[in-house]
């Protein structure tokens, strides 16, 4: 702030210098807490989420300060208000314009009473919302008799439902399971929005709209696997997913299996996609049976079920260069480990060459990493035998080491094969809604919840990657699906056909 803006009252600065002072001291403390975030041990590590409600405190209270600061210095109101039209950017241009004109009553010239005429004009947008707001549809269908017949009536057939008898239309429904699972609003959390406005929906009958509703996109969600399949390379991830068990009056542990295609860092044709599938269990038999038929890349963490694919034949799996990382970060972290810390320094040149290569096409990928990548290889691979012969075999940086070189063919397969990433990372971005699902669900209700999880999240998820919006896609497709689109033309109803179309022409 200038100093000649600032106010004269003392009072008011001593204010002014305090608030500073406390802002200070908790941008220092949520520095510390990302430090802790980012670098302590995983027990004392939190939550993204939570990192970032503690940035949005902060940021609200600097609001506040500047606000106090606007209305007693005017000169830095005018300053900031200047910086605001630069920075903000423009809205899109889809947007309906609601034009308001601020005109002078006068058009007179105050000097000499002639007329004004205009110059031109100043044009400022600001983002405006219309609150969310139900509406009813009332559908009539007249009635027609001919007077001469006694027999005929004549009525234009009763529109398509998606749930015959019910209440709401399918962008109601869609609106229902975008909220659950996107933006993970539990049911019962919606019922109170709604009751809110008015309107009596009781949690039951927003879930029987939801089952209804994943039962139409099944064979959706199936086709999706099949398309995914039949690529030559793909992510697989798994995750835990608590489910009640009511015959133990607790819950069971499932597993929800995410697998992904994403060849868009090479510049692959292919659209991005991603599927999930619930199993009760982690037997290697499940990704087995998933991935019937696919023959190709299997890029994924150390897990040891996927081995059993791979002794098939059909299927070569590359690992995950962060997780051999993070067990010797774990091993660094807490205080001096040269080994540890020096494997860490060697991983991050991996790192380094791959940051240059994205965009770049598979083959420029692969000719860079056997000149640059390959050599930097076969040299850590060498260190990490050598140290291994030097260090007790019992330790967890021994444990380590026989980590990565027990998977040493899948970890180095990207420098032979453009198309491979370094890391699992892309599938694991993608397995993030489960968890943010579980801190507001806690656990599924039934096998089968978890299976329409599994059905609906891979939909939206999906349109996410495509940059397809959900819920005018939901509503779009569930329209389609209610007015008995065809199953042979299945595949116009997968997320990446709607980024050919124009889908607020749909809307």
């Amino acid at each position: 702030m200038p100093s000649d803006a600032l106010p004269d009252d003392l009072d008011t600065l001593k204010a002014m210098l305090l608030a500073e002072r406390y802002e200070s001291e908790r941008l220092r403390q949520i520095i510390k807490e990302l430090q802790r975030h980012r670098f302590g041990r995983r027990a004392e590590t939190l939550p993204e989420e939570q990192m970032l409600l503690g940035l949005e405190d902060v940021e609200q209270v600097e609001a506040t300060s500047e606000a106090r600061e606007d209305t007693n210095a005017p000169d830095v109101r005018a300053t900031r208000a200047h910086k605001r039209r630069v920075n903000r950017g423009s809205l899109p241009a889809h947007l309906p314009r609601i034009e308001v004109v601020v005109d002078i009553d006068d058009k007179s010239c105050p000097c000499c009473r002639g007329d004004l005429h205009r110059i031109g004009e100043d044009r400022s947008e600001r983002l405006d919302m219309v609150p969310a707001q139900f509406r009813v549809l009332v559908t009539r269908r007249p009635k027609y008799a001919c007077r001469s017949c006694e027999d005929g009536v004549v009525q234009a057939p009763a529109p398509a439902r998606l749930i015959e008898g019910g209440l709401p239309t399918e962008a109601t429904i869609a609106q229902v399971l975008v909220s659950k699972y996107a933006d993970h609003l539990p049911l019962y959390r919606q019922a109170q929005i709604y009751a809110r406005q008015g309107i009596d929906l009781d949690r039951s009958t927003l879930a029987d709209w939801v089952g209804q509703a994943a039962w139409h996109l099944r064979p959706l969600h199936e086709r999706l696997l099949v398309k995914l399949r039949q690529r030559s390379k793909l992510f697989a991830d798994e995750t835990t997913l608590p489910v009640l068990d009511p015959g133990r009056g607790r819950t069971k542990t499932g597993q929800l299996w995410a697998y992904a295609a994403d060849d868009r860092p090479w510049g692959g044709a292919d659209p991005p996609g991603v599927v999930y599938v619930y199993a009760p269990d982690r037997k290697a038999e499940r990704p087995i049976t998933h991935l019937d038929g696919f023959k190709g890349i299997l890029q994924v963490d150390g897990y040891a079920g996927y081995r059993k694919l791979a002794e098939r034949g059909d299927v070569q799996l590359a690992f995950c260069w962060s997780h051999m990382r993070r067990n010797f970060y774990e091993l660094a972290t807490p205080g001096p480990a040269p080994i540890a810390s020096e494997a860490l320094e060697r991983i991050a040149e991996f790192y380094a060459i791959e940051k240059d290569l994205r965009g770049r096409s598979a083959e420029e990928r692969r000719l860079i990493r056997q000149q640059k990548s390959r050599p930097l290889a076969s040299a850590f691979e060498q260190w990490l035998r050598a140290k291994l012969a030097l260090i007790s075999q019992k330790g967890k940086l021994a444990e380590a080491i026989r980590y990565a070189l027990s998977r040493w063919e899948g970890l180095t397969r990207f420098i032979d094969d453009g198309r491979i990433e370094l890391d699992n990372n892309t599938v694991e971005r993608l397995i993030r809604p489960i968890a943010l699902n579980r801190k507001n669900a806690l656990f599924a209700g039934s096998d089968g919840g978890a299976e329409h999880w599994a059905a609906i999240a891979s939909l939206i998820e999906t349109c996410k990657l495509n940059d397809v919006d959900p819920l005018t896609y939901l509503t779009d497709v569930l329209t389609r699906i209610a007015n008995g689109h065809p199953n042979g033309e299945i595949d116009q109803l997968l997320p990446w056909a709607y980024k050919r179309q124009d889908l607020r022409a749909v809307a």
